[in-house]
């Protein structure tokens, strides 16, 4: 699940730039449960996308209260990323439903069915 962080938070910045913990709240949509996800991971995922030219940051200027806040954007590096990533998910989830398909099929025919 932790590789899977990657393409939900390219995912979510397509929508436009986003702090850590707007992502960190968003980010059950994909099946995590944000309750029990460390936000070191998060945040580490976004630091290594950033190293990678996937995601820039930038310090939130305009928060009026409270520490100030890094925020993050899609790159087009990252919007390629997030294409590659979709076509292998894709390609995953095909050879998935082409193995769920075999053992129904084989498992009906040694159950009698």
């Amino acid at each position: 699940m932790l590789r899977f962080l990657e393409p939900c938070l390219l995912f979510l910045l397509r929508s436009g730039e986003a702090h850590g913990y707007k992502l960190l709240s968003e980010i059950g949509r994909f099946g995590f449960n944000p309750e029990q996800l460390d936000p070191s991971l998060l945040y580490r995922a976004l630091r290594e996308m950033e190293a990678a030219g996937w995601v820039e940051s930038h310090w939130d200027a305009e928060a009026a209260q409270g520490p100030k806040r890094r925020v993050y954007a899609l790159t087009e590096l990252g919007e390629g990323q997030l294409r590659r990533w979709i076509e292998d998910l894709e390609s995953t989830r095909d050879e998935i439903d082409s193995l769920l398909k075999a053992y129904r099929g084989k498992g009906a025919a040694e159950d009698g069915r």
